[in-house]
């Protein structure tokens, strides 16, 4: 059975959809698809793109280091980044357990790269314990690994790293002669929440990652950013894992626009994450709850309680009834992301409008209504 179709919810794309599962799921708009398609191109393995070279030499900038590097993906991008900090046998990096490179990106520090991982404990707000940290790293024994790396993971659940937490890190890098990584496929998020300027939250890290198509609404790519130094480093890297991609400046275009047009969609993004989660407080159903002051994106951490199965309650919301047409006026399949044993995941993204939010509202109390009176939704445990 192919692994991801349960995150497909077993459903078919009827009626209208509104699909919250990730911001991963947007399509280029048609301002997109015209700038790639009048693209300017060139052999990018060459370093002869301009579209690509134009994309690098402003990430560098957005991001205050010297130079960036273009690549197929944000697991490519944390992947080559480890690669670049640690390029001894025997080396470790230290991250936190709940850290999308230890758990969402197959172990491939370890399986690809040699690298060993050392966790500390993440706290909901993607922090962790200064000093749990700073004792996880490795004495001079050769007996042991080697430290080389603390990375960090920004936004941590859709909620930005707070800046002093970003200082502290620096601070025990920097007295223990270790680099920053910073995993950060939603930075721009993370930027516009705090409002701030992204180099602003990257001056505590050595090299940074960047997802295009998540906050940004790009179709593929993410960015790397650091010194020239790991930068030429990180360029070996990316061609031995096949990231060398050749008229890539079609997928730069679209990045690019992403970019122009960030701060205007990603904060019209995080007001629709806090209506929705209005909307499902409003509800007042005992089956879901939100805390509001923890939505400080473009995510939406719902709770659920009684004893419910997530997945069962996102199977419904996907299904479709002739009764909720009668109420709604029209089909909706809701998606959402059942994010654990208690929780799902909603995240709101730049095909999602504030009509759309309406509608996901008013399903949730219809399935959260056939919970409640026995009907029920067919669903599947």
């Amino acid at each position: 059975m192919d692994s991801t179709k349960k995150y497909s919810l077993g459903t078919e794309n009827s009626g209208h959809v509104i699909d919250l599962r990730s911001d991963t799921v947007t399509k280029p708009d048609a301002e997109m698809r015209k700038a790639m398609a009048e693209a300017e191109v060139g052999d990018d393995v060459y370093g002869e793109d301009p579209t690509v070279n134009k994309l690098q030499e402003r990430c560098a900038s957005l991001l205050g280091k010297e130079a960036a590097l273009f690549v197929p993906s944000g697991t490519m991008a944390n992947l080559i980044s480890v690669m670049s900090h640690c390029p001894g046998r025997g080396e470790e990096v230290i991250l936190g357990d709940q850290s999308h490179i230890f758990i969402w990106e197959q172990g491939g520090i370890s399986q690809l790269a040699g690298v060993h991982p050392r966790t500390v404990k993440n706290k909901d707000d993607g922090t962790f314990d200064i000093e749990e940290a700073e004792s996880k790293i490795r004495s001079d024994d050769v007996h042991l690994t080697v430290t080389r790396l603390i990375c960090v993971e920004n936004t941590f659940g859709g909620k930005p790293l707070p800046l002093q937490f970003l200082t502290d890190v620096r601070k025990v890098a920097d007295k223990h002669n270790l680099s920053v990584h910073m995993d950060g496929a939603r930075l721009m998020n993370a930027a516009v929440a705090m409002d701030t300027a992204p180099q602003n939250i990257c001056q505590y890290a050595d090299s940074i990652s960047m997802c295009f198509s998540k906050g940004l609404g790009a179709p593929v790519g993410s960015i790397i950013a650091g010194s020239k130094a790991f930068i030429d480093r990180s360029l070996r890297h990316r061609k031995v894992l096949g990231g060398g991609m050749r008229q890539a400046g079609i997928l730069a275009a679209a990045a690019l626009l992403g970019l122009d047009r960030a701060t205007e969609k990603i904060k019209m993004d995080h007001d629709n994450a806090k209506r929705l989660a209005q909307g499902i407080l409003d509800i007042k159903n005992d089956h879901l709850s939100v805390c509001l002051e923890d939505v400080l994106s473009n995510m939406v951490m719902i709770k659920v309680n009684k004893g419910i199965n997530p997945m069962s309650i996102c199977q419904a919301m996907a299904r479709v009834t002739e009764e909720e047409e009668t109420k709604l006026g029209c089909i909706v399949n809701l998606k959402m992301f059942p994010g654990s044993k208690t929780t799902i995941r909603a995240v709101v993204h730049q095909n999602i409008s504030k009509s759309d939010i309406g509608l996901a509202i008013k399903k949730i109390q219809i399935v959260l209504d056939s919970f409640d009176d026995g009907k029920g939704y067919s669903v599947e445990e």
